[in-house]
């Protein structure tokens, strides 16, 4: 045996695997879509002419680049120092518009008329209707029955933006339920329609698309913390996880810099082992899941764990299969928050920097206290979204 070990890589592979996780497992009917994704989006990323429409629409239509501000109080609170970027600050309140503007000029140069997309928070359904009223594009979203409840102010955004919101009714009516829907209706309708995915999640080449068109988080903050402190790499940088979208732009520049500490901070729920949770590496094992292999919540047969977070957009039994590989070789250090942690962290941003914060982004937050970071070290955290969506939620904790 070789006494040098290979350079491990976390970028995917040309099958579409991130070591074990990953692949495309899905019914035929969706081969030739997926295919012809496959064989074209790296090409098409890769054009001048794409790239100056991708980067002109982040510049002056999302609101690029957002800010890396460095929180003092909460930096004094906690003895470190505490930058957050503000992906609160985006044109829609949150990261999700990186990658519908991307999937949007995607699916524009596919020649594909409709677009599908399935939300759990509601930001990437909003973010989806958004860039199809931009692209003139016919917009259907899948919303689980209870996100759509409540979530009640991001329907109404996506219906005034001229989607279609349809409830899905089935399972625990949530972002697993909308998933479901949402590829349902891509595999009736496989000609004409582009499915956005808004996760890390599903088929290949989905993970790796998201994850290079959310890859402008990490960019930015080497960039600007570069300005700031001299220096491109923090110590630490901290995300939330569901299907893992945001923390996968936001780790995407650092993945092959040891020296940066990764963590992932997924929901706890009613606690990990209440039953009621959705924290998916302390409770899930490798399987196959809306068309990836990946690490999922199931039961000894393989039926789905349903899933439970107070976060919609946490809501979810699985992680995106670059956040499974992360957990499995150790690259990232995978914590859980519970509802109660990320209320208590979401009023203690709002109070002390006010900054108020979405559920999702606010168990990133609750962990802070659990980072071990020293008084010179640099914590960049990613404050994926903002919390308006989140006040019916947090009225219901104020005295």
């Amino acid at each position: 045996m070789n006494e040098v070990a290979e350079k491990v890589s976390f970028q995917v592979n040309e099958q579409g695997y991130y070591g074990m996780f990953g692949g495309a497992f899905i019914p035929e009917m969706l081969y030739p879509n997926v295919e012809e994704l496959r064989d074209n989006y790296l090409k098409i990323i890769a054009e001048p002419e794409f790239q100056r429409e991708f980067n002109d629409l982040l510049r002056d239509y999302v609101g690029r680049p957002t800010p890396l501000y460095l929180a003092k109080r909460l930096s004094e609170k906690y003895n470190t120092n505490i930058y957050l970027k503000r992906e609160d600050l985006c044109h829609t309140g949150a990261h999700k518009v990186n990658n519908t503007i991307g999937q949007i000029l995607m699916a524009k140069r596919l020649g594909k008329k409709k677009i599908v997309a399935e939300t759990g928070a509601g930001q990437h359904g909003v973010a989806t209707a958004t860039v199809c009223a931009l692209m003139g594009i016919e917009c259907i979203v899948y919303m689980g029955e209870l996100d759509i409840e409540r979530q009640a102010p991001n329907v109404a955004r996506m219906k005034l933006l001229g989607a279609e919101v349809r409830p899905a009714t089935c399972g625990s009516k949530t972002l697993k339920d909308a998933t479901n829907e949402a590829m349902r209706h891509w595999i009736s309708n496989p000609v004409d329609t582009h499915y956005i995915i808004g996760s890390v999640v599903g088929p290949h080449p989905y993970p790796d698309m998201v994850t290079r068109f959310q890859s402008v988080i990490s960019e930015e903050i080497k960039k600007q913390l570069n300005e700031k402190i001299g220096r491109e790499n923090p110590d630490y940088v901290v995300a939330c996880v569901g299907g893992g979208s945001n923390a996968a732009g936001a780790f995407y520049h650092y993945l092959e810099v040891p020296e940066v500490q990764l963590i992932a901070v997924e929901a706890a729920g009613q606690g990990v082992t209440s039953g009621h949770s959705a924290a998916t590496t302390a409770l899930g094992k490798p399987g196959v899941l809306h068309g990836s292999r990946t690490i999922l919540m199931q039961t000894e047969d393989g039926q789905v764990v349903e899933p439970y977070s107070i976060s919609a957009g946490l809501d979810y039994p699985g992680i995106g299969p670059i956040h499974a590989y992360l957990y499995d070789s150790g690259r990232a250090r995978f914590l859980s928050a519970t509802d109660d942690e990320a209320l208590k962290a979401a009023f203690e941003l709002a109070q002390i920097e006010g900054i108020i914060p979405a559920l999702e982004s606010s168990h990133a937050l609750a962990v802070l206290d659990r980072l071990g970071a020293s008084p010179d070290e640099v914590v960049v955290l990613n404050l994926s979204g903002r919390g308006d969506k989140d006040l019916a939620t947090y009225m219901k904790y104020i005295d």
